[in-house]
């Protein structure tokens, strides 16, 4: 079969969209740092609408940070690849539409280059450096938001400003050479699942700024601008079968597809240094985080519940999970109960159909999204998915009971096997001393003290940490899915 490629975009089967526009007259607007699965399912579908518009000014290249694979993958394709909206039709069978993007010109691997990723921020055309390099990326402590000055490399990052390894790293030493060849400051938008992304961005930036010169660090301050914003798009990882799939109803072979659910929601604050393109997807907003709230509680709080209650009961991908009716009716709960008493309010959202819908987005077939893939971080997904809402609910002193019960199955998990006895690695950056804190305390003896003692690792819980009243909610929840298991313990 051959390959993906801008010579055969005319071969493709009719209903298949693709680029109309010429991509060679494109220009680079846009640096995007973490150019995975869901930016090439979000920023760059609704960027590829404002291009096929005629605005050419925001053509999109990517940079990996780690890893060679998706420049490996585009570029023999010319940077195209297809988006595959999938779900289900009315009676249950997986169906799909196939878009070919061509939004990405090319991909940069950051270990490879960094001169050339550090020239590209630093270029003229470019307006908007933006981010999805997931929570551990920042390279903050999430409990207090600052820069982590001691995160070996951050360390690195400010005695190397030729070859950086971070995204701040990349961000402020290619500011300083836009500064020194006359060039205006820029738009690093976060699109990242933190609260007040933009704010945790910017402060990250400035702390690495400072180290270096605070006369830099103004210049930035001043000039640069650091949207806040909300993103919503269930992006499962692509599988071989998947590319198979594409592949046979493209004709030619995709080697990098993504899957993506028809939702798409984007809320970002109208803070832009030099524009931005017609986001026809997005709302310009005045300020994020009630949405971001919205966001990271409905359905962050509620992934990251089935993920860990998912992957120990042994249901491998959410839509699995969704089928089971003791479950459906506690994520019901939770959310009208617990989590939506603490939410802004937000003129025009109806809570029980978003809610709704949201359960309706869960159970969709046709994704098949690992509950193991959404429970990797866990320290650092924690405190922005259920520790501000447990915070809120402690405050007003009402019930934790359903959040205690998303909190016992994190600890739960943390032990490496699952209800049928199988082992899995626990994908955190903090798993090794969360295993030793888990295997010392609730792994022994499983009591109020030895809880407290589990719940008072700092990283994650903060000012939380041991927390009495979150520990004796937790206590009950942890005992029953140590013993009696996940089902049993959603129908007690």
């Amino acid at each position: 079969m051959p390959r993906l490629h801008p010579d055969r975009l005319n071969q493709l089967p009719a209903a298949v969209q693709r680029p109309q526009y010429d991509r060679a007259a494109l220009r680079w607007g846009i640096v995007h740092m973490g150019i995975g699965a869901f930016m090439r399912a979000h920023l760059a579908v609704a960027t590829e609408a404002a291009l096929a518009a005629g605005d050419l000014r925001w053509g999109i290249v990517g940079v990996s940070l780690r890893q060679a694979d998706t420049r490996d993958a585009l570029e023999p394709q010319g940077g195209l690849y297809t988006v595959a909206v999938r779900d289900a039709d009315a009676q249950g069978q997986p169906r799909q539409t196939l878009q070919v993007l061509g939004a990405v010109g090319r991909v940069l691997v950051a270990p490879e280059s960094p001169t050339a990723v550090l020239a590209q921020i630093a270029a003229p055309d470019t307006r908007i450096v933006s981010l999805t390099i997931t929570e551990k990326g920042y390279c903050h402590d999430p409990a207090s938001g600052r820069l982590r000055l001691d995160h070996p490399d951050i360390a690195h990052d400010l005695q190397h400003p030729q070859a950086p390894r971070t995204a701040i790293g990349f961000m402020v030493w290619a500011l300083q050479q836009r500064f020194a060849n006359g060039l205006p400051g820029l738009t690093l938008m976060s699109l990242d699942n933190l609260p007040a992304n933009g704010q945790v961005l910017q402060g990250a930036v400035l702390d690495f700024a400072r180290r270096i010169d605070s006369t830099l660090a103004e210049r930035i301050a001043c000039e640069c601008r650091f949207p806040c914003s909300m993103v919503d798009r269930i992006v499962p990882r692509t599988s071989d079968a998947d590319r198979a799939l594409v592949s046979a109803a493209l004709g030619c072979d995709d080697q990098w597809p993504v899957m993506a659910e028809p939702f798409f929601d984007w809320a970002v604050e109208d803070q832009f240094a030099n524009g931005h393109p017609d986001w026809g997807y997005a709302r310009i907003v005045h300020e994020a985080a009630p949405w971001e709230r919205l966001k990271l509680r409905m359905v962050n709080g509620t992934h990251s519940c089935i993920a860990y209650l998912g992957a120990m009961a042994g249901w491998n991908t959410v839509d699995v999970a969704m089928r089971q009716p003791a479950l459906t009716q506690f994520l019901q709960t939770l959310m009208q109960h617990e989590i939506e008493p603490t939410l802004p309010a937000l003129p025009g959202l109806d809570l029980a159909a978003y809610r709704s819908s949201l359960l309706e987005r869960f159970a969709n077939p046709a994704l098949a999204h690992r509950t193991q893939q959404i429970a990797m971080d866990g320290s650092q997904k924690l405190p922005q998915r259920w520790l501000g809402t447990v915070r809120d609910r402690l405050a007003t002193q009402h019930s934790i009971d359903h959040l205690a019960l998303g909190l016992a199955a994190w600890v739960h998990y943390l032990r490496g096997v699952n209800e049928s006895g199988e082992a899995y690695t626990v994908d955190d950056p903090h798993a090794a001393a969360l295993q030793a804190l888990y295997r010392e305390t609730v792994g022994q003896h499983t009591h109020v003290e030895s809880v407290q003692r589990m719940l008072a690792y700092a990283p994650v819980f903060g000012d939380l940490a041991g927390n009495t009243t979150v520990a004796q909610a937790v206590l009950p929840h942890l005992q029953r899915l140590q013993t009696l298991g996940v089902q049993a313990s959603l129908l007690a």
